[in-house]
């Protein structure tokens, strides 16, 4: 089977990158770049041997900054690949990143490669330290949550020599492909659907905005499409932690004590809207009639609410689909040239029962 021949679902826009033959950094590469030799180079990397503190620390910060990182296949698979993806994602505490990985399970199952996962908790230093330990293995590929990254982590990926595929993003100028949805369109596109049923008293509830990217283009998004019509946001609150719907209903009590003259919430993820839907239904509000809702991310596991909620589908099987692709074509005899390494998919609006249709009419 040519698995790289398999079709994208659901795609917008796909444009061909164009990048020169990677090579991966060797100890030659920071030798140059510290003035040292290769065996003082190595005597370092390896921590082995005597070498003064002011020599190990030129090696050290020459290597970071070229973004180079040894190879732990010793003998003969020194200068191969190992049939490992590396999938590097910023959490497993909620239902988005497993679907991602669902997806690139089912597009390598049948082949030599194997993903291994790392997880980043949202954290750049953490990032570091993972990718670092996943590309001493020499790996076929690595397949990274979003674009924005250290300039340490940047550095290795570019010098890994080896397919690099950025998912779940395209806002922003990637190191070699990407895969994703556009967030700030997404926020957009949500606020033309609140706007449109008519409603002007808006509150935003979102979770980890200083550290996922994704949520804050949303809310960037969501507030410059807002603007567009004279309407700002009434009130906000963010906090940091997994996406809970105690925290939800918490949240939105909270909000509507404060500002009950609000007639719309719209969360950044499903899981904390589905826990302020589970609040208003307690407190007998009528919705959407006095107050509409809407997450992100069309969680399958929330189908079974009392009301299904408004949302957004991020398309992440997809995402997971089409990165794995871009890795599998690169490790066959035969590469497809034609293969698309750059996608932007288009999220699925749903009304669900929480957004008022046709308010103005």
């Amino acid at each position: 089977m040519n698995y790289a021949s398999v079709g994208f679902k659901r795609f917008s826009r796909i444009l061909p990158l164009s990048q020169p033959p990677k090579r991966p950094l060797t100890l030659r590469d920071v030798s140059d770049a510290c003035g040292v030799s290769e065996m003082t180079v190595s005597r370092v990397l390896r921590k082995r041997g005597d070498v003064s503190e002011t020599t190990r620390l030129r090696v050290l910060a020459a290597a970071k900054e070229l973004g180079y990182v040894p190879n732990q296949i010793a003998g003969s698979l020194a200068s191969q690949r190992v049939n490992l993806v590396a999938v590097i994602i910023p959490s497993l505490s909620n239902m988005v990143f497993p679907e991602v990985l669902n997806g690139v399970n089912q597009v390598l199952e049948d082949t030599p490669l194997q993903p291994v996962v790392g997880v980043t908790d949202y954290m750049p230093e953490k990032e570091e330290r993972v990718l670092y330990e996943m590309l001493s293995w020499r790996p076929s590929g690595v397949i990274i949550a979003g674009l924005e990254h250290s300039d340490a982590t940047r550095a290795m990926l570019k010098n890994a020599g080896i397919p690099v595929v950025e998912i779940m993003d395209v806002d922003g100028r990637p190191i070699d492909a990407m895969v994703g949805i556009s967030h700030r369109r997404a926020g957009q596109e949500m606020a033309k659907a609140i706007l449109k049923e008519g409603y002007e008293h808006i509150g935003f509830m979102g979770t980890k905005m200083p550290l996922d990217h994704r949520a804050r283009k949303r809310f960037e998004g969501f507030t410059e499409g807002l603007a567009k019509a004279g309407i700002e946001i009434e009130d906000r609150a963010f906090y940091s932690g997994g996406s809970a719907l105690a925290k939800g209903r918490e949240m939105t009590q909270d909000m509507l004590e404060r500002s009950p003259e609000l007639d719309f919430l719209y969360y950044s993820n499903d899981m904390i809207g589905a826990g302020g839907l589970l609040y208003l239904i307690d407190q007998g509000i009528d919705i959407p009639g006095q107050i509409g809702l809407a997450g992100f991310n069309n969680v399958e596991l929330l189908q079974g609410l009392p009301r299904q909620l408004a949302t957004m589908d991020a398309c992440r099987l997809e995402i997971g689909q089409a990165a794995a692709r871009i890795i599998l074509n690169d490790t066959l005899e035969e590469p497809d040239p034609d293969l698309q390494t750059q996608v932007t998919m288009t999220p699925t609006l749903s009304l669900g029962d929480t957004l008022r249709r046709n308010r103005k009419q």
